[in-house]
């Protein structure tokens, strides 16, 4: 969300402590109505299953998505 708020207030980019010339290329395509940036909910995201806990559902999800097998061997309660 907060990507999506930089990329359409000119103000924010003051306050990012690493602003890179590409986000003020974004910024100015998405003020020139060349791109849109939408928010992309959670449940959407494949990559969280590399960055994030995931409830369950979520993880055999992505799982199947990604066709990644589950473990050979259960690891909880080790």
């Amino acid at each position: 969300m907060s990507a999506i708020y930089i990329s359409g207030n000119p103000v924010q980019h003051q306050r990012t402590k690493h602003t890179e010339l590409d986000i003020h290329f974004f910024h100015d395509q998405v003020q020139r109505g060349c791109i849109r940036v939408l928010h992309v909910p959670s449940h959407y995201q494949i990559v969280n299953i590399f960055t994030k806990g995931l409830l369950c559902i979520l993880l055999n999800d992505f799982r199947t998505n990604l066709s990644l097998r589950p473990p050979p061997a259960s690891t909880a309660g080790v």
